[in-house]
């Protein structure tokens, strides 16, 4: 074995291509995606580095065009969970053992892969399953992708290096073992990158990981396999099933080695696990790591001073990108009323120029949302501001249609109550809802902002007055996970911005940094002392 100290490449961010008629890439994600649209393909749960298939076949569909079937998930129960358990613990032995350079060159690989030979499948993939146009595809799936993968191996290095002190006589050392167990990663359907990194950051650091991804995301989640399994990941480090949020969760907190949770979903289940794991704390080995990033209720505020072109821009694209299936999705806003007539023109024209459709044309801004369940609440909320004429106006959009997809026009709302319902609670979908506040009052909407809503995920201040920008900065400070000035909430960047947000948003461990890469380690100090002493007695004895 070599003694040799190495460094992984210098992690740079993957360059989003610009997919504009005539490129090569437009021509190749095209053809794919017709591709993939006429297979159907058998997606099965992956235990033990072998396809399990199942009697129970699911039939997978587009969101923007259901009745179409891409092909068929198989799902578990509670036995699969347990095998998938058993597996990881099977393999956790040899794989906590591998060099930390070799894990390494499995994941540097496969983040190769995907910004090279799998660029298409997996943004294919993502448009086909989640109804992301090439854009959106292609930022999530294929470079925030790669992304994680290699600059979690910089993290990596970085943790490793982190060493104490040691004065003469002793060597002092720090080990940053893999916890002692197995992790559960439960992941969302919005972003293949998060669907991606959620079980294998865990697995970087040396721990086997049994993952559920959403039924929603199962087609994703098997081209993320397929690049595990071609970059060399040994079977059973991470384990892909499909099986009931219920059936998961009896099995995995009530299991002795259940050692850490890497959750991306709602507030409302992270509370509920949140609370079985307390429940069930005297089973464990060791206390559980629970990392999560649950909901957000975001938002812009506009100063008087702020550019109403700039602020428009950032509602248009940072409420409605990806139908405004972000958790940063800018979903409230707070204007002065002396900006609000230029930023409503601007906003509308935009909104008036969006096109709605399926993610095959790229003339198309708004495609669908994920699922039925998903369309239904974002119309009922839209319903419920219909109802409110009191207070509140639709100014765009508003309407929806589910006979070919799941489509919800990009709708904005202005209310005269800034509590209504629209402006605390969070919708996951395209539907902004703005609050005209009198120019006067800009430090007690700062106020207003700040206790409005139980989240702080994102939040955005517009201002070119860098006293204002300093007051929202102090005022917000609690507010916002991620807080951007003069920008859209959302496009959080590796290695630039990491993400995550307090309150009723998460645990803010910081995807996308050596923050989150210290939750699945568990530390161990070691001194050597090498010249022992020999006589028990200290010098105010004598």
């Amino acid at each position: 074995m070599t003694d040799a100290i190495f460094h992984s490449p210098a992690p740079l961010n993957e360059p989003v291509l610009s997919y504009a008629p005539g490129t090569k890439e437009r021509e190749q994600l095209l053809a794919t995606y017709d591709r993939m649209m006429k297979e159907r393909r058998e997606l099965p749960m992956w235990i033990g580095g072998k396809p399990v298939e199942t009697k129970d076949r699911r039939a997978v569909r587009p969101p923007h065009q259901h009745k179409h079937i891409l092909g068929y998930s198989h799902h578990g129960d509670k036995s699969h969970v347990k095998q998938a358990i058993a597996a990881a613990l099977k393999a956790k032995r040899d794989w906590e053992a591998m060099r930390w350079e070799d894990r390494a060159a499995i994941f540097l690989k496969a983040a190769d892969l995907v910004s090279g030979p799998w660029r298409a499948a997996i943004n294919a993939a993502s448009m086909l399953a989640q109804s992301k146009n090439m854009f959106q595809a292609e930022i999530d799936a294929a470079c925030e992708f790669a992304d994680f993968l290699r600059f979690n191996v910089h993290y990596m290095q970085q943790i490793y290096r982190d060493q104490p002190y040691s004065p003469g006589g002793t060597w002092n050392r720090v080990e940053y073992r893999p916890l002692e167990g197995f992790v559960f990663a439960l992941t969302p359907f919005n972003f293949t990158s998060i669907a991606g990194n959620l079980p294998a950051s865990p697995a970087l650091m040396g721990n086997t990981v049994v993952w559920k991804c959403a039924d929603s995301q199962v087609y994703s989640a098997q081209v993320l396999m397929d690049i595990f399994r071609a970059a060399g990941l040994p079977g059973g480090v991470i384990n892909l099933m499909h099986v009931s949020g219920r059936d998961a969760g009896e099995v995995i907190f009530g299991h002795p080695d259940f050692a850490g949770i890497h959750f991306t979903g709602s507030t409302g289940v992270f509370q509920t696990i949140w609370s079985t794991i307390g429940a069930n704390i005297h089973t464990y080995r060791s206390y559980p790591r629970i990392v999560g990033e649950t909901g957000g209720k975001d938002f812009v505020i506009a100063h008087p001073s702020a550019d109403p072109v700039e602020v428009a821009t950032a509602l248009s694209r940072g409420a409605f990108e990806f139908q405004g299936q972000k958790c940063s999705a800018a979903s409230r806003a707070y204007i002065p009323d002396n900006l609000w007539p230029a930023v409503k023109k601007e906003l509308l024209a935009d909104l008036d120029s969006f096109r709605m459709g399926s993610p095959r044309d790229p003339k198309n801004f708004i495609n669908a949302v994920i699922d039925e369940k998903a369309f239904d609440k974002i119309a009922a909320y839209i319903d419920g501001l219909r109802k409110d004429r009191k207070n509140i106006s639709i100014i765009a959009g508003g309407k929806y249609d589910k006979s070919v997809g799941w489509f919800i026009e990009p709708t904005v709302a202005v209310t005269k109550d800034p509590r209504s319902v629209t402006m605390c609670e969070e919708i996951f979908g395209p539907v902004l809802t703005v609050h005209v506040y009198p120019a006067r009052e800009w430090s007690k909407t700062l106020k207003l902002v700040d206790s409005t809503s139980p989240y702080a995920l994102t939040g955005a201040v517009f201002s070119n007055d860098r006293a204002a920008i300093v007051e929202a900065t102090a005022t917000l400070r609690h507010a916002a996970g991620n807080f951007y000035i003069n920008d859209k909430p959302t496009g959080a960047v590796v290695g630039q911005q990491p993400f995550g947000g307090a309150r009723g948003s998460g645990t803010n461990d910081k995807a996308g940094s050596y923050l989150n890469l210290l939750r699945w380690v568990n530390a161990r100090t070691i001194k050597e002392n090498f010249v022992p002493p020999t006589d028990h007695r200290y010098p105010f004895m004598g």
